[in-house]
């Protein structure tokens, strides 16, 4: 990896960061747990699309680690980690088949795989199955949130473009 390539990657980092700190201040309208924008996931989103898988990973990872620490929450990494690694690997998947100009669809599914990953997470710590109550709204809420940074990151796309 060039240096060129290498401080792209730490500036989307920084960035994600940025806007996950930015977030965590902005209240929701309903008390829902681990309901929330994802607005740092745009990023993510067009990391998948503009890096390499590897590359996506290690700009989501650091993001997750330094977001749990500036968070003052470490607990919340299982979470976080979890539902960030299954939404990654679903959106590189689904990169095979979904292209460019439908970046808005991967990010919806990869929303809703985040949702699932959190809820199994938190059903695992818990010991309990009876989080995945949650699950039909936060699909929901997945949903609206995925086709938001989905279409965010479909601009960035389109008008930054670094490959």
């Amino acid at each position: 990896m060039d240096k060129k390539r290498l401080a792209q990657m730490g500036l989307l980092t920084c960035i994600a960061l940025i806007i996950f700190v930015v977030e965590m201040q902005i209240p929701l309208p309903v008390p829902v747990p681990g309901m929330k924008l994802g607005l740092a996931n745009i990023v993510t989103v067009y990391a998948v699309y503009r890096y390499t898988p590897k590359e996506a990973a290690l700009i989501l990872t650091a993001r997750i680690i330094l977001g749990s620490i500036f968070s003052g929450n470490p607990s919340a990494l299982l979470f976080s980690i979890s539902g960030g690694i299954l939404c990654l690997f679903g959106m590189i998947f689904l990169k095979c088949f979904i292209d460019e100009k439908h970046i808005y669809l991967s990010s919806i599914i990869g929303a809703v795989l985040h949702n699932m990953g959190q809820v199994t997470a938190a059903a695992a710590v818990t010991g309990t199955m009876s989080v995945f109550a949650y699950l039909p709204v936060l699909t929901v809420s997945g949903c609206i949130a995925g086709l938001f940074t989905g279409i965010c990151a479909q601009i960035a796309v389109n008008r930054i473009g670094v490959k």
